[in-house]
């Protein structure tokens, strides 16, 4: 169409333990389990980004990483800041926080989800949608520039899921 602009969107696969922000619009993808993916959006400046954490919180001081909620999330909410963000502009969304089986006794998914929410509470963030809890594994995918994001769910994750650009399907 005339007068259309066209935007190139990138493509990022998020590992557990990491963080992902950029000003470029990007389709960022993760796979989760009981690992937990936030989303926070700034709908001012039209961008956001995304951690995955695999367990709540730290036990030690001396382990401050990105595998932990306590500190992946933070952490990606001082990221938008610097990068010009306003805690009254940003919104988020919650993703995984599954159990391994039905039975699972060590609750893991729901601490971490728990975790999240109370983090964001705390620092006035709100959160507009979430899917988690239930025993499926699932693949998230977010666009940074609109907000949107795409869950599928499976009941088995396999390796291929984890790092998807790593592993290709050869013809027999």
């Amino acid at each position: 169409m005339p007068g259309k602009k066209e935007v190139e969107v990138y493509r990022y696969h998020l590992r557990p333990g990491y963080i992902f922000l950029t000003p470029e619009p990007t389709l960022v993808s993760a796979v989760v389990g009981s690992c937990v993916v936030v989303c926070v959006y700034d709908r001012r400046l039209k961008s956001g980004g995304m951690n995955h954490f695999l367990f709540p919180k730290a036990g030690h001081k001396d382990k401050p990483t990105p595998q932990y909620g306590n500190v992946a999330l933070p952490a990606l909410i001082r990221m938008m800041l610097k990068q010009g963000s306003r805690i009254k502009d940003m919104e988020a969304q919650i993703f995984g926080g599954g159990q391994r089986y039905i039975d699972d006794p060590s609750d893991l998914g729901r601490r971490n989800v728990k975790t999240a929410r109370r983090i964001l509470k705390k620092k006035g963030i709100s959160v507009v949608s979430e899917d988690v809890g239930g025993v499926k594994g699932r693949r998230v995918v977010f666009h940074t520039m609109t907000n949107e994001a795409i869950v599928m769910k499976t009941g088995k994750i396999r390796q291929g899921d984890w790092h998807p650009y790593r592993y290709r399907l050869t013809a027999s």
